[in-house]
């Protein structure tokens, strides 16, 4: 390492040999070696009072003052760590608080679409209901020579309900009553209902 002067820092030395700062705790601080800092000491008489030459500080005094600079230590990195946590915590916290409202949206947008089929469904009810009731057709019952008949309207094929139950040829029953005729597929139990 190459030697660096400390002349310029010779103020801040002897601020720190008064409060009973070690060799090695200055070095540190100047990022110089204690050997340096010792000799330089010893050229500017920084020694601290009560002192001379060749005597240290107390064995006790030092431990002190070490136990003094690792608990200033110790208190920075805590302090680090729980500033580190919060940070964690305030992070989690953002990040809960935007799943939360990412749920929020999705359930909302699962009850739009809930909302939607529904809607969609009672439409189609709606239609079903009206298909249901029986749309009125136009026919003629025939009384010709070559027996009776019934003409339907030609638009009684495009109902869905005969194009599933009633188109082509089917064997009926006929049950003539005084105000209508009633035709009925052939073996449907819709007789046994009235008696």
């Amino acid at each position: 390492m190459a030697r660096r002067s400390l002349r310029p820092n010779l103020n801040q030395i002897r601020g720190w040999v008064r409060q009973g700062r070690t060799d090695a705790w200055i070095a540190h601080q100047l990022e110089v070696t204690v050997q340096q800092i010792q000799a330089f000491k010893k050229e500017h008489g920084l020694l601290p009072d009560g002192e001379d030459a060749g005597s240290g500080p107390d064995f006790d005094d030092e431990i002190d003052l070490r136990a003094e600079d690792d608990a200033l230590i110790a208190a920075e990195l805590e302090a680090a760590e729980a500033a580190r946590r919060e940070e964690e915590a305030r992070r989690a916290e953002e990040e809960a608080a935007r799943a939360a409202e990412a749920e929020e949206e999705a359930a909302r947008r699962r009850e739009e679409e809930e909302e939607a089929k529904k809607s969609r469904r009672s439409r189609r009810g709606g239609r079903t209901r009206k298909k249901a009731t029986t749309q009125a057709l136009e026919g003629t019952f025939d009384h010709g020579e070559e027996g009776y008949g019934l003409w339907l309207d030609p638009a009684v094929a495009d109902n869905p309900v005969y194009a599933e139950h009633w188109a082509g040829h089917r064997p009926v029953t006929v049950t003539v009553e005084e105000d209508q005729i009633v035709i009925r597929r052939a073996g449907d139990d819709g007789d046994d209902d009235d008696d």
